[in-house]
């Protein structure tokens, strides 16, 4: 599969996890990741319109408040504290992280449900998600969205006035975080960063390229699935 950043530059594969999923076969899940304001929602949007029998998105859960317009079920499961730790604990989620006090995480169900459709798993994760899924079995198509620059994001971020000085200030830190601790795909990673944690790198400075870009890298992986009998 061709992987390409927005740059033209070509990388490395990252390292995958060495037991595939048990009876798993064919295309490949997705995982997504990358500072909230990067523009994974809007391209993860734009890509099931368009391929909408084939990809399938894994809802996640979450212990934070719904924004105007979100759905429960549709955007997250909105659930309480109690119920998500529970969950947790009794190891029913690939994955789960703590943000700005409240917890997110995917659970293996809505994995699940989105493979019984017969569909590509597509999961929206941080970096401390991405960790996680490394341990598994899961073997995805790992990608990180990322915006032009911190100012960029910042705009992004207040237009879309849904944060607090407080709360824009935590996720600008964590989009800081997160862009440093990545590693680009052409240069070997400095020392301290993690190298193969993802397979495609894609600057979002323009949606439409971005959108080309994920497509193009998931090309080989739809040719799978309409070969499976997906249109």
């Amino acid at each position: 599969m061709p992987l390409w950043t927005l740059q033209d530059a070509w990388g490395q594969r990252g390292e995958q996890p060495d037991t595939p999923l048990q009876g798993m076969s064919g295309p490949r899940p997705v995982v997504l990741s990358g500072p909230s304001g990067a523009g994974k929602s809007t391209l993860l949007k734009r890509l099931l319109q368009e391929h909408s029998s084939i990809f399938g998105f894994s809802v996640s859960h979450t212990t934070r408040d719904p924004r105007p317009g979100e759905e429960n079920g549709k955007d997250y499961y909105f659930v309480t504290r109690e119920v998500m730790q529970r969950d947790i604990a009794a190891g029913d989620f690939i994955e789960h992280a703590e943000f700005s006090g409240n917890l997110y995480g995917t659970s293996k169900a809505a994995v699940r449900a989105v493979q019984a459709m017969n569909r590509i798993c597509v999961l929206d994760v941080d970096l401390q998600g991405v960790r996680n899924i490394k341990k598994t079995d899961l073997r995805p198509v790992y990608i990180f969205v990322q915006p032009p620059s911190l100012d960029v994001l910042e705009q992004r971020l207040r237009q879309r006035n849904t944060e607090t000085e407080e709360s824009l200030a935590k996720r600008l830190a964590a989009a800081r975080a997160d862009m440093e601790s990545k590693p680009p795909l052409t240069l070997p990673p400095p020392s301290g960063e993690e190298p193969g944690l993802f397979d495609l790198i894609i600057v979002n400075d323009s949606l439409d390229k971005a959108y080309w870009a994920l497509k193009e890298a998931l090309s080989e992986e739809i040719k799978k699935a309409q070969a499976t009998g997906h249109s």
